[in-house]
């Protein structure tokens, strides 16, 4: 079961962005991502929040600020999915060749 909270976050450029710059830094603040970010502090709160309620990331008290960082069971459940799709798509994509060379025989 695909789950659309989780990939409509991903779906973000933004967010993919954030989430990488999150994995390789170990986490981060909004201000921190907003300085490497074409985009505002208020927008990375907003894309922050995104990911929290997708389970992507996780904050805690940071000084003045929260510190964010990436749920790497979350991220793994993700990737899992991805792989489904993949194949079940995969799994598609062959049965239309099938139908297709199946076609072209008999037109031949």
């Amino acid at each position: 079961m695909i789950d659309d909270e989780l990939w409509s976050a991903i779906g973000d450029p933004t967010r993919r962005r954030m989430l990488d710059l999150l994995l390789a830094d170990g986490g981060g603040t909004a201000t921190g991502l907003s300085e490497r970010l074409p985009v505002t502090r208020q927008a990375v709160a907003k894309h922050l929040g995104v990911l929290d309620r997708a389970g992507l990331v996780h904050s805690a008290p940071y000084g003045r600020e929260r510190r964010y960082t990436v749920d790497e069971d979350r991220l793994t459940h993700a990737i899992h999915q991805l792989a489904d799709v993949t194949h079940a798509w995969d799994r598609r994509l062959q049965r239309i060749k099938t139908i297709a060379e199946a076609i072209e025989r008999k037109e031949r």
